[in-house]
């Protein structure tokens, strides 16, 4: 045995760590990516916002789309913001010669800043106050002629229920922890139980789904539907969740279009009455890119310049900077460079969205024009070609991208997909199948739903060889149900 020592030389390819983080931001959405500009925003001083002029909104609208680019004062491409950079610049320097530093700082650092006058009325003035289950709950016990050991009780049940509305704790458990002596017994803990299923919304309070619909039973008006409701979900609560109307009409000896009547009533009813007092939590989706035609006829593709950060470098406490700079002040420095970077991501980001955004338009007019039966097989390599980046930068760029179009909004990924192969020889996207399969269960019968293979046989028919295992997976997507739960019976007359 023998220990050797060897060098090899390999050239490899690297990322720098700033370059992995410019790499990071572009596949952010404008959400994530405009937190992490307000936080850099917020601890850099030589970073501000740039107030919008409002004598600028016309003038902004009727400018030509490729020079308003992302953010019209912010920048107009590459070129054009590192000129405007340097004119602004230039322009500060000779408004200001002959002044003092101070009178510099003074000029910038003490301007007015804009703020609410007294008595403005705030947006958040408006904004609806939301009331937690609980709250809700407690303020209709204090409407009720209760003892306080009742009260105490009922407020005990009031804060063990769950999000959905529902107790999961047995009574037994809750009669130490109810704070009341002597301690509650079990009669007890049920009537406090029956006082808080009383109250609104109906069916909270409920130990399982069949009880929480049961509580919601008065709901329904007619009183042989109320019946068979309530027969349906205390006896038979499985078949109804399978949908199997067919068994639910043998056991209960009534017509199909009774009981299918029945239960489609059922299923209005809320099985999480919690929801609808739990706070708020909406996800919006702000589109990065709006598409619109003009009047040419011509589909063309903008930023969304809300999704755009109104930030600059503040070029007067820069100069200021550069005049005294030191070694003693190098955390300034690291600022001042962090400062341009930021502009030059915010740039770079926003340039390639809508380089990749205006390819994808010009590939995609006719589904723009017809709708999703007319869009195109595409792959990233072909908007990475035409736009001269790496397929893994377009990867990333329609990721957690969003573009509005007059006929909604999607997410840039939806416009790839691979090409299929048609009978005649011609190539067609899953997008435009999908569409196809849409419109095809579309126009079913409700009394006879065509099932996955039917499809799969219309869809040969047109010249289109898919596997059954391929519509049912498309069919999934368009979050249809299968056709077993998409048949209906003919519905006798409501006699509610």
């Amino acid at each position: 045995m023998s220990m050797d020592v060897r060098t090899d030389q390999r050239q490899t390819q690297t990322l720098s760590p700033r370059l992995q983080h410019a790499v990071r931001l572009l596949q952010m959405s404008s959400q994530d990516f405009g937190t992490v500009v307000r936080d850099v925003l917020g601890r850099n001083p030589f970073l501000e916002t740039e107030d919008e002029d409002p004598s600028d909104e016309h003038a902004e609208a009727d400018a030509p789309q490729g020079a308003q680019g992302a953010q019209g004062d912010v920048y107009d491409g590459p070129q054009e913001a590192d000129d405007m950079g340097e004119r602004e610049l230039a322009q500060t320097v000779h408004e200001h010669a002959g002044e003092s530093d101070r009178d510099l700082w003074l000029a910038d650092g003490l301007s007015p800043a804009r703020g609410s006058h007294d008595g403005d009325v705030s947006a958040l003035d408006f904004m609806v106050a939301e009331t937690s289950l609980n709250a809700h709950l407690h303020l209709q016990l204090g409407t009720l002629p209760l003892s306080e050991r009742d009260r105490a009780l009922a407020g005990a049940l009031v804060e063990s229920l769950d999000d959905d509305g529902y107790l999961r704790t047995p009574l037994s458990d809750l009669r130490e922890v109810a704070g009341v002596q002597p301690v509650a017994s079990l009669e007890e803990m049920q009537v406090a139980l029956k006082r808080v299923q009383a109250l609104d919304p109906a069916g909270v309070g409920a130990r399982d789904v069949a009880e929480c619909l049961t509580l919601q039973m008065a709901q329904i008006e007619c009183p042989r539907m109320r019946g068979m409701a309530r027969e349906i979900v205390t006896d038979h609560l499985d078949r109804l969740a399978a949908r199997d109307v067919a068994a639910l009409a043998r056991t209960l000896g009534q017509s199909l279009s009774e009981v299918e009547a029945v239960c489609d009533r059922i299923r209005h009813l809320d099985p999480r009455p919690g929801w609808r007092m739990s706070p708020s939590r909406v996800s919006y989706v702000v589109p990065d890119v709006i598409v619109r035609k003009d009047r040419r006829g011509v589909w063309s593709a903008q930023l969304n310049p809300a999704i755009v950060p109104r930030v600059r470098v503040n070029e007067v406490y820069a100069q200021l900077f550069q005049r005294h700079r030191c070694a003693e002040n190098a955390e300034m420095g690291a600022h001042l460079q962090e400062a341009r970077w930021t502009m030059r991501n915010v740039e770079q980001r926003f340039s390639t969205i809508l380089d990749v955004a205006q390819a994808i338009v010009r590939r995609q007019r006719h589904f723009f024009e017809y709708g999703a039966m007319a869009m195109k097989p595409l792959g990233l390599r072909e908007i990475a070609e035409e736009v001269g980046v790496h397929e893994s930068t377009v990867s990333r760029v329609t990721n957690n991208k969003y573009m509005a179009t007059p006929g909604g909004v999607y997410e840039l990924k939806h416009f790839f997909s691979r090409a299929m192969v048609s009978a005649n020889g011609s190539a067609c996207s899953g997008t435009a199948i999908r569409g196809l399969i849409h419109d095809i269960i579309g126009a079913e019968s409700a009394e006879q739903p065509l099932s996955d293979a039917e499809i799969t046989r219309q869809l040969a028919q047109q010249g289109l060889k898919v596997a059954r295992r391929t519509v049912t997976k498309y069919r999934q997507m368009l979050r249809i149900e299968a056709v077993g739960r998409r048949k209906r019976h003919d519905a006798a007359a409501n006699p509610a």
